[in-house]
């Protein structure tokens, strides 16, 4: 028996149901290898996880910036954000600084090091896909994230909490 066969079990489809449905899981798989492959060459060629670039370029973006604010921008928990900011700022591409508006909080600041290593990193997927996404027709533009949506209803994952990031796990 074919793998296919075993996964959609006692599913009655027709044949054209059925070729759709497993283009359209394709095409998932795809996304996910896509994301995974651009994960493990920015980990392998830059020493950064997707998590890590992304709160590198908020610190750059919003610098002074508190690890609470980093969180609140990545969508990330607060204690994920604490321990990524620690692992950059051992790398020497984050530091830590007195806030100068209240002396009890700290700011994160991007450090020369860090701005190099930004200037290094190709751009995230999501940068490729927004601009080709932009470029669509506004019809167009609804349809796919009307689709998207009814997808995600159908994997009943409309009640995760997610950026507008493309990044594989929870990569620290």
């Amino acid at each position: 028996m074919e793998l296919w066969e075993y996964l959609k079990g006692n599913i009655t489809m027709t044949a054209a149901n059925d070729e759709q449905c497993r283009n359209l899981l394709i095409s998932l798989r795809k996304i996910n290898q896509a994301i995974d492959q651009h994960s493990f060459v920015l980990k392998k060629n830059f020493g950064l996880t997707g998590p890590q670039l992304i709160t590198l370029q908020a610190v750059a973006y919003y610098s002074p910036i508190s690890v609470t604010q980093v969180s609140k921008v990545v969508s990330l928990s607060q204690a994920s954000v604490t321990d990524i900011t620690q692992r950059l700022e051992k790398k020497g591409y984050l530091s830590r600084a007195r806030s100068s508006n209240d002396k009890r909080k700290t700011d994160i600041v991007l450090t020369k090091k860090g701005t190099q290593i930004l200037d290094a990193v190709p751009p995230l997927l999501q940068e490729r896909f927004t601009k080709r996404f932009s470029e669509l027709e506004r019809w167009e533009q609804l349809m796919i994230e009307s689709a998207f949506e009814r997808v995600v209803s159908m994997m009943s994952a409309q009640d995760f909490n997610a950026a507008p990031i493309m990044l594989t796990g929870d990569e620290k």
